[in-house]
């Protein structure tokens, strides 16, 4: 069974952490399928019966991205709107994401203790990302534990980098049977 990973940064080829991860990625081409959205709509027209069938062909689906205002990036938001729509997601006849398992993987610019109760966010990064897990849940899927490197801003180093991106494997491949 294949993984498929979107990819929504909207500068990849800047980013240290998630061109290093995409470059790991590559390295499996048997076993992970890589869509990168900025890539494939820089006019942001979203092809949605396309993305439909993209997402019904896997039942192992990663989006990769950088945390973004403690969201998603905007074309991600844009593409959940957009793809998940009623009578194929959800509603009535909505069932064409159940059972699939749908997970994050995230590059976090700050530190990890900015993400406690009493750092300087305030929110841990499971409650951040608890509207991504309300809408798995929403669409008969199974939201994931997520992945994520922190201090992606500023911290890593290229140590720090390569291992998680041997860890952001083991965790697609954890998940992926």
């Amino acid at each position: 069974m294949k993984t498929l990973v979107i990819i929504a940064h909207p500068n990849l080829e800047v980013s240290r952490v998630n061109r290093r991860w995409t470059e790991e990625l590559l390295q499996y081409p048997n076993d992970i399928t890589i869509h990168e959205l900025y890539k494939e709509y820089p006019d942001w027209s979203i092809d949605v019966p396309g993305e439909q069938q993209r997402l019904e062909a896997y039942d192992h689906i990663i989006f990769q991205f950088p945390l973004y205002w403690y969201s998603y990036p905007p074309l991600l938001k844009k593409w959940f709107d957009d793809v998940f729509t009623y009578g194929w997601a959800y509603g009535s006849t909505g069932d064409k994401l159940k059972g699939k398992r749908l997970g994050l993987a995230m590059t976090i610019g700050d530190k990890q203790e900015s993400y406690l109760p009493e750092g300087p966010v305030s929110f841990t990064v499971d409650q951040v990302t608890a509207p991504f897990k309300a809408s798995t849940r929403h669409v008969g899927a199974a939201a994931l534990p997520y992945f994520a490197v922190f201090g992606a801003s500023f911290q890593a180093s290229d140590e720090d980098i390569n291992q998680s991106a041997r860890e952001y494997i083991h965790y697609i491949f954890k998940y992926q049977q």
